[in-house]
């Protein structure tokens, strides 16, 4: 695949779509504003980028972060890291080391990962983006597929564009519970994330371009549409989403960091096997407007 330079940056692209590996970077010191406008130009270009080779602690994930955006805070606590509550730790162990089996709560709220989506659809402002450490990565599975939304909603049969244009789908977070028996949100919870409604087009804020905006595993409604029709709707997007001209499937090494632009792609991780230790920290670039609609 060519190669594209940013400064004294490089970016070597992993597919024709979408997904670049940049090299030069590194997150274990302080970022200099040219080499973070550099990222922020290819990021665009790209959608998502991996970084390889980056062992960092969870502050200085959270400190690289804070370059993009305001890291968001997860509203559940079982899920985010108890030392460092920016970090949602996508892990089948606990903070004590322990694997946790398939039927723990965590594990069951998790294993909607493996369904097509995008990160906190279900905010009025939805995140920007995400950067994944791979702390632990597994070799049985686990490999992670994004896909580019531009090109999905550029390619998309006419009878599929005329369903989606002008229409908004609803994006639920209780609707985890629904699809993974994983607990129903307390009341707490339920309170400070009410459904909400988002473009199914939407248009990118520094790109300008258009992309489906559609997240699987919160999206239970279609305004003007039967609830089944909907959800029959959405999984023909999001099969149609998952063909191979549109996906980057990224394996994973000891301590790559993945950052992609939730605003244009979505993803999911191929399971693996559930007694092999696979630990992956998170983090989140809160979002700063409501969604555009195009």
């Amino acid at each position: 695949m060519e190669e594209v330079s940013y400064g004294a940056l490089r970016v070597r692209r992993l597919h024709p779509a979408i997904a670049g590996e940049m090299h030069g970077v590194d997150f274990s010191e302080p970022l200099e504003p040219a080499t973070v406008t550099a990222i922020k130009q290819a990021w665009a270009d790209h959608l998502v980028l991996v970084f390889p080779d980056q062992p960092i602690s969870d502050q200085q994930h959270v400190a690289v972060t804070r370059y993009f955006g305001e890291p968001e805070v997860f509203h559940q606590d079982r899920i985010k890291s108890k030392f460092v509550r920016e970090i949602f730790r996508v892990a089948n162990t606990d903070e004590d080391g322990n694997i946790m089996p398939p039927s723990n709560p965590v594990q069951q709220q998790l294993s909607s990962a493996r369904k097509w989506h995008t990160d906190s659809s279900y905010r009025e402002k939805p995140a920007i983006g995400s950067l994944l450490h791979g702390v632990e990565i597994s070799r049985t599975g686990g490999i992670t597929c994004f896909t580019n939304m531009y090109d999905v909603y550029e390619a998309l049969p006419a009878r599929l564009k005329s369903q989606v244009d002008g229409r908004k789908a609803r994006h639920d977070f209780d609707m985890l519970s629904r699809l993974t028996g994983a607990p129903k949100p307390t009341a707490a919870e339920r309170a400070a994330m009410p459904a909400v409604w988002q473009p199914l087009v939407r248009r990118h804020p520094v790109t300008g371009r258009k992309s489906l905006y559609i997240s699987p595993i919160y999206n239970d409604a279609i305004e003007g549409m039967a609830d089944n029709d909907a959800v029959a709707l959405i999984a023909e997007l999001a099969e149609f989403a998952g063909q191979p001209q549109f996906v980057y499937e990224h394996t994973w090494s000891p301590d790559d960091i993945v950052m992609w632009d939730n605003r244009c792609t979505m993803h999911y991780v191929t399971p693996h096997d559930p007694a092999e230790r696979r630990v992956m920290h998170r983090t989140t670039i809160a979002g700063d407007a409501v969604v555009e609609a195009a």
